[in-house]
């Protein structure tokens, strides 16, 4: 048995009055957490009732503070292996959006011939050296890394990280991480374990984890028509080895930009339904 201390926290989700015969894992992208997920996956677990969705905060995310390093995507996979012995129900699916789509490749290629289901949502197995200069995420890590540790309100927050540019969506969603400390508040993560992350995703080459079937798993790409997460040439790369490998699958939400799962649920929700068996 695990210490639970040891494990990331989760959630699960059922639908009303199921009885799942195994589940799925499903991970948020950088700065998240597993709630992001949790409207969806009610629907998609009313759609698809035999599978439970557990809802998973990642290392150095949401309430898995206190995992030890290295951050890596590598370390987040292992956390998985370990939840997985410790849930009531046999993880045979993964999903995970743009970072956690990563660490699902990750994941993936540790339960080699044991999974049926791998979805990765606008995410690319590419490495991109060049990820720490000029993707968003990493932007916004900077960004946060600039302002002071303590700030007087959760609104000065949200005006230092608008006065960036950011969307007022966006600096909404960044805020749910500020909590307030006696008269101060605070980003409760860790900016340096999330700068970890970042620089091992970015470094990691993960094509060999879709190029090499393992003769059970069926894998599916669902990428946002108006994102730039997937570049031109990996979205032709996965189009030619869907061409000649029908395990996997690739699927283009065109009026959805990098947050599938929220710019357009329905479709999201038709494509893995048709395949969970929904």
């Amino acid at each position: 048995m695990h210490d639970p201390a040891t494990l990331p926290h989760h959630a699960i989700v059922t639908a009303p009055g199921a009885s799942p015969s195994c589940c799925m894992l499903v991970l948020h992208g950088i700065f998240g957490s597993g709630g992001n997920f949790r409207t969806f996956t009610r629907a998609l677990a009313s759609a698809c009732p035999t599978w439970a969705f557990v809802l998973v905060d990642l290392r150095a995310h949401g309430l898995s503070t206190s995992l030890p390093p290295p951050h890596t995507l590598g370390a987040a996979a292992d956390d998985l292996v370990r939840l997985g012995s410790a849930l009531p129900f046999e993880v045979r699916g993964v999903m995970g959006h743009s970072f956690g789509g990563k660490v699902a490749l990750a994941y993936a290629d540790r339960r080699r011939g044991e999974l049926d289901q791998l979805w990765v949502l606008d995410s690319t197995p590419s490495a991109r050296p060049f990820g720490m200069e000029n993707v968003g995420a990493a932007k916004i890590l900077a960004m946060l890394e600039s302002f002071p540790a303590e700030l007087p309100s959760r609104e000065r927050f949200l005006e230092l990280v608008t006065s960036h540019g950011v969307s007022r969506a966006e600096a909404d969603w960044l805020a749910m991480n500020v909590r307030r400390e006696g008269d101060a508040f605070r980003f409760r993560l860790d900016l340096a374990a999330i700068r970890d992350l970042l620089d091992d995703y970015f470094a990691q080459d993960l094509w060999p984890v879709v190029e090499q079937p393992d003769g059970r798993r069926r894998t599916g790409f669902v990428i946002g028509g108006r994102s730039n997460t997937v570049s031109p040439d990996d979205r032709a790369r996965l189009a030619a080895l869907a061409a000649k490998d029908p395990t996997l699958s690739v699927h283009i939400l065109p009026n959805a930009d990098h947050w599938v799962h929220v710019d357009d649920p329905e479709g999201l929700l038709r494509i893995l339904a048709a395949s969970l068996g929904g």
